[in-house]
């Protein structure tokens, strides 16, 4: 992870098919696209290495979460529950069709706490939304059966886990709903893009429909479509599309030498007294775009986090002084800072959280460090980096 760092020549070829033909929007223009339709291209091949029936490619992560909440008739006053460690487009896309986060505390996974969720089910509950981050996953079972008892959606934010998976199945095709982000950093990427997979027809058609006004390209005249529904712009243009074409031929090897280097950084860290790895559920597999473990104390994480940037290891995250993945760093959900108005029950919800317990989370975040693990590094930097790691975090717990 990124994707960026092995583009070449698949990516030149798909670019240059769409800008041959000279349309570059996904939808219309047929007699001149000379048989490319790369965004559809996409949408089979992705679904097809996720194990899923069908995908809908869109704009960006935060678009595919929209268009999954939309899709499975979320709305106005609906709750959907979140984890307190996400990224701020977790809690965007939940208020920008109207709806209602529900922040809960993480446990030691970094993901969302079965415990927690159950917790925070009320008669507005309509979404249970693990958030997969750093490339690994919540206990998908536990919500499933949580989701399954009180008829809720489940919808998986599988935006930095793609590839990884749960029992056989793939992150983002286990729930009802799955989304992912196909950004400049993300572990295959269109650039900007993302998409939304689903074994739900309905879902899959209504999807199709939302990201694109309503649209129900029926027929050829795409002037002359159907609205069955309001809807908004979320599509993606076909040289992004291209973009992750050609990233996708590139999946496994990419995958593949993250769980190289991962492994590598891994070995070398388990050295360390004191150091534990987070928690993956039995019978998941990580995407090992992250290398997340844990200091014995806050003071610890803090401390060995700085020196780490000192020997400059770099691309190792303390999340717990983010401003963009956790909720000590988001005054502006707190405080409702919206250019706008905003309903009273999402005004209602926000008003809660400056002052809700989240130590729980706290206990995990404080004493985490999440580093990147790139596909680029050669054999002997990823090496040097482990040792420099792992003497670096050595000296810090034995000081």
């Amino acid at each position: 992870m990124p994707g960026f760092e092995v583009f070449g020549a698949e990516e030149r070829k798909h670019v240059n098919d769409v800008l041959e033909s000279g349309i570059l929007m996904r939808y219309g223009f047929d007699p001149m696209r000379n048989g490319h339709y790369k965004a559809q291209e996409f949408e089979t091949q992705f679904a097809q290495k996720m194990g899923s029936d069908y995908c809908q490619l869109v704009s960006s992560g935060t678009a595919a979460l929209t268009v999954a909440l939309a899709t499975a008739g979320i709305g106005a006053g609906d709750e959907v529950i979140m984890p307190t460690f996400t990224f701020v487009a977790s809690f965007e896309s939940i208020m920008a069709i109207g709806a209602v986060p529900v922040l809960v505390d993480i446990d030691d996974t970094l993901t969302l706490d079965p415990k927690a969720v159950e917790a925070a089910i009320t008669s507005k509950t309509r979404c249970v939304m693990p958030v997969h981050m750093c490339g690994s996953m919540a206990n998908l079972d536990a919500l499933k059966a949580i989701c399954d008892s009180n008829d809720l959606i489940l919808l998986e934010d599988a935006c930095q886990a793609v590839g990884g998976s749960y029992k056989g199945v793939m992150l983002g095709a286990y729930g009802d709903l799955g989304c992912f982000s196909f950004d400049f950093v993300k572990t295959i990427t269109c650039g900007e893009g993302g998409g939304v997979i689903t074994n739900n027809e309905q879902y899959a058609k209504r999807a199709d429909q939302f990201q694109d006004h309503g649209h129900d390209h029926v027929g050829s005249d795409r002037g002359a479509e159907g609205h069955p529904f309001l809807g908004y712009n979320y599509r993606i243009s076909e040289l992004h599309a291209a973009v992750g074409l050609g990233q996708l031929e590139k999946f496994d090897q990419i995958i593949n030498r993250q769980k190289e280097h991962y492994s590598i950084m891994r070995e070398a860290l388990s050295q360390v007294d004191g150091v534990n790895f987070r928690t993956v559920p039995e019978g998941g597999v990580e995407n090992y775009s992250f290398l997340s473990f844990y200091m014995p104390t806050q003071q610890l994480a803090q401390e060995g986090h700085q020196k780490l940037g000192e020997a400059e290891v770099d691309a190792c995250f303390y999340w717990y002084s983010n401003s963009w993945h956790y909720i000590n760093g988001w005054e502006h959900l707190k405080n409702a800072k919206a250019m706008g108005g905003l309903n009273e029950s999402i005004k209602a919800q926000l008003s809660t959280l400056a002052n809700k317990d989240f130590s729980k989370s706290d206990h995990w975040m404080g004493r985490n460090i999440s580093c990147l693990v790139k596909v680029g590094w050669t054999d002997d930097q990823v090496k040097e980096r482990a040792a420099t790691m792992q003497r670096v975090l050595q000296t810090q717990v034995n000081s």
